[in-house]
């Protein structure tokens, strides 16, 4: 059961790396102000560059160790286990994958120049776009006929 939650973690962590480049890709271009968030930004470039340097020195994944030693490296045996390793765990050779981390890894490097983020105070330009303007003191309706 322990494993089982570790798994869907795992799984997590990897369609946020994953999930979170994208939805800043389309964010960017649908202007949704939270894909600049930089709690966001530096938490999703924190991940994929722990990835990508595990790679590069050759270092097993830790939770996929801890994985397997509460397994007893016994593949998983509940249902949510048995379909969150087939999503998670591919069979390729290590250089595949080193490349592939290191590919999202600069992707996720030349999004954050490109669609940088933003201070929490600063508008998005959605809210600076400009638009029909309304004055509060106006009156309202239509114009009072002439006298």
């Amino acid at each position: 059961m322990l494993a089982d939650a570790l798994l869907v973690l795992h799984f997590a962590i990897a369609a946020f790396i994953v999930g979170g480049l994208i939805l800043t890709w389309a964010g960017a271009a649908a202007g949704w102000g939270w894909v600049r968030n930089p709690v966001f930004r530096r938490l999703h470039l924190a991940a994929i560059a722990f990835v990508a340097i595990e790679a590069l020195a050759g270092i097993a994944c830790p939770l996929t160790v801890w994985e397997d030693l509460l397994r007893g490296g016994a593949r998983p045996d509940s249902f949510v286990g048995r379909w969150l390793a087939r999503l998670l765990y591919y069979r390729a050779p290590e250089w595949v994958f080193t490349m592939a981390y290191l590919a999202w890894a600069a992707a996720t490097l030349v999004t954050l120049r490109l669609v940088p983020p933003r201070a929490w105070k600063e508008p998005s330009p959605r809210a600076l776009a400009p638009g029909p303007t309304h004055d509060p003191r106006a009156p309202s309706g239509p114009p009072p006929p002439p006298r």
